[in-house]
């Protein structure tokens, strides 16, 4: 950000800080209550603004708890999806019930890799959207989507993640800079997961710094690998898996860090001729695609390569280059160590836990 600009809006990023403590401040006193939801909670969220990882975590810890029989449920709140009030049961874990318009794309998209596995719900309540879900679908762990801030709701464990390759912008809050809370917020913290931990340059700096904040608790690494390529439309014929590495590619996204994306690309070979960002939740109709795939050609692209998370939004969509897929998955450093610490928030804890991590004594039953 410009430094005249972030000047400006420092004084707003004061207001934001001092708001923001307030709030706290009414639910540490008990004046805003912390709901127990009769199951167990993991949230996994961030103190940041864009995209830390979160989701591909979010994932990984489902698939843990579903693998040791818990009938598992996303709360997310579906961020850039068409009504933002409206409850959506995005899947009941066997069957998908909404469209990524109706959903948001980040919980389309778990709903379809969790198939199986876990039941999603968008919605901004997500104390009642809890309720709902143990009474209708017998849900017994609940995982809290970006849920650090989210006062609102009792949790056995919180798990916050950070980007290593930005961890906190400017070090100002929002608007000046791209922090939600002070970085004295981490020691609500029970683990921190360090995300792309590979793609980092200080990364012990940046422990070293977490160790300082936060008293100890546990520091995971985690790194972004590339599992597959699917196809998503156009010639599939005209070009092979292993000839698009061979060839100059260009790639598209509308995500949170979209450097993260076309570093990771890079890193496993790809020749990118070209890169086009959007916003973040960006919502495609044809012409997106037919000016990505007219920038693409000029610069002598042979296939367009996008993420998971997009391509959920492309599907009705054509081009005359071969487009694809490409699925991510997170793998976690000491996971087994992680994973013990969630089967010990659910399957140990007597009850949920506050946003302070103290047990809640204002929730009942």
């Amino acid at each position: 950000m410009n430094p005249s600009i972030t000047a400006a809006l420092t004084p707003f990023s004061r207001l934001y800080g001092v708001a923001g403590r307030a709030r706290r401040a009414l639910y540490d006193k008990g004046l805003l209550r912390v709901h127990n939801v009769s199951a167990p909670v993991i949230s996994v969220g961030n103190v940041t603004v864009g995209g830390t990882g979160k989701t591909p975590l979010v994932a990984w810890i489902a698939k843990v708890l579903a693998r040791e029989g818990g009938r598992v449920c996303i709360l997310t709140r579906g961020y850039g999806r068409l009504d933002s009030h409206d409850r959506v049961i995005v899947s009941d874990g066997n069957e998908i019930l909404a469209s990524p318009e109706r959903a948001g794309d980040e919980a389309y998209l778990l709903a379809e890799e969790l198939k199986g596995c876990a039941a999603v719900i968008s919605d901004a309540d997500r104390v009642a959207a809890a309720h709902w879900a143990v009474e209708n679908l017998r849900t017994d762990i609940f995982v809290l989507d970006d849920g650090f801030q989210h006062l609102r709701i009792a949790r056995n464990l919180d798990i916050v993640t950070i980007d290593a390759t930005n961890p906190w912008g400017n070090r100002k809050l929002l608007p000046a800079g791209i922090l939600r809370e002070p970085l004295s917020a981490l020691t609500r913290a029970d683990c921190i997961v360090v995300t792309r931990a590979d793609a980092a340059q200080q990364l012990d700096e940046l422990e070293n710094e977490l160790v300082r904040l936060n008293n100890g608790i546990p520091v995971f690494r985690s790194r972004m690998n590339l599992a597959r390529l699917r196809h998503v439309f156009g010639d599939e014929s005209s070009l092979g898996t292993n000839e698009i590495k061979r060839s100059s590619v260009a790639a598209f996204c509308g995500i949170g860090n979209p450097e993260s994306f076309f570093g990771l690309l890079s890193r496993e070979g790809y020749q990118l001729c070209h890169t086009r960002t959007l916003r973040d939740h960006h919502r495609y109709v044809q012409s997106d695609l037919d000016r990505i795939e007219r920038e693409s050609i000029a610069k002598g692209a042979r296939a367009l390569l996008t993420t998971a998370k997009d391509e959920v939004k492309l599907r009705s969509i054509n081009t005359k280059l071969p487009c694809y897929a490409v699925d991510i998955e997170t793998e976690i450093e000491e996971g087994k160590a992680l994973s013990a610490l969630i089967d010990k928030a659910v399957w140990s804890a007597p009850a949920e836990r506050s946003g302070d991590g103290a047990l809640d004594s204002r929730s009942v039953r």
